[in-house]
């Protein structure tokens, strides 16, 4: 469950949110949505994938995992990335709208990382603090960039880029895993594109995330790497 609240310096002055990363946190997550703009940062640690959600409509996702509810990442004394995605470093925040439809910034009450022990967001006088301006700032970031993601979408859907990936892997000790519902990049397609059609993607900004979707996917051997040994220490 959660419980979000639009935030605010008279109720939540004595708020404490944690910034630790560990089992306990609520990042035990198998991804992270993203949008284009963040594919350049992810693409160095995670692979990018597209995914329908129950509307239908295809989201990108940075995973962390391959089964549900598996963070890779994720040690007993930290993140093991020098990049923690977006939508995983804003928790326990998130933007919700006011009466008119405004977008502000909300807390989830219920959230763990909501703990006494944490650090403050309100200075004595009530400006934020440098862990609530960052929230705020990653926040706007974050609403700006899913706000781009529709477009993108429909310009993969309009020149066919999006082709359905299956991943099988048998691990060392016998264990299967198998990762459905994703697509990828269809790269052949890409390839195939008149030369007017990909200076019309670059125009708008679509061609490089593309590229950097693409080479993610390189890192599905890290993942599997990291289950094997996940897998090796549970054994």
């Amino acid at each position: 469950m959660s419980q979000p609240v639009l935030l605010n310096n008279l109720d939540h002055r004595d708020l404490r949110v944690s910034t630790a990363r560990g089992p306990g946190w609520g990042d035990e997550v198998m991804s992270a949505l993203t949008f284009p703009g963040e594919f350049r940062a992810l693409q160095a640690y995670y692979p990018i994938v597209f995914k329908k959600d129950p509307q239908g409509r295809f989201l990108p996702l940075a995973l962390l995992g391959l089964e549900p509810g598996q963070n890779l990442f994720l040690r007993e004394d930290g993140w093991d990335a020098h990049y923690l995605p977006m939508a995983i470093e804003r928790q326990p925040f998130l933007i919700g709208q006011d009466a008119s439809g405004e977008p502000m910034l909300h807390v989830d009450l219920d959230h763990p990382r909501v703990v006494p022990s944490g650090e403050a967001l309100f200075l004595e006088h009530g400006g934020y603090t440098a862990l609530l301006e960052r929230m705020a700032s990653l926040l706007r970031a974050l609403h700006e960039g899913m706000g781009t993601t529709e477009g993108f979408i429909a310009l993969l859907l309009q020149h066919e880029l999006l082709e359905p990936f299956t991943l099988d892997v048998r691990l060392t000790g016998g264990a299967h895993v198998q990762l459905t519902g994703c697509y990828t990049i269809a790269e052949e397609r890409l390839r195939a594109l008149p030369p007017e059609a990909l200076q019309a993607l670059a125009q708008v900004g679509a061609l490089e995330p593309i590229y950097m979707a693409i080479a993610s996917l390189s890192h599905f051997r890290d993942l599997i790497g990291r289950l094997e040994q996940a897998h090796a220490g549970a054994r």
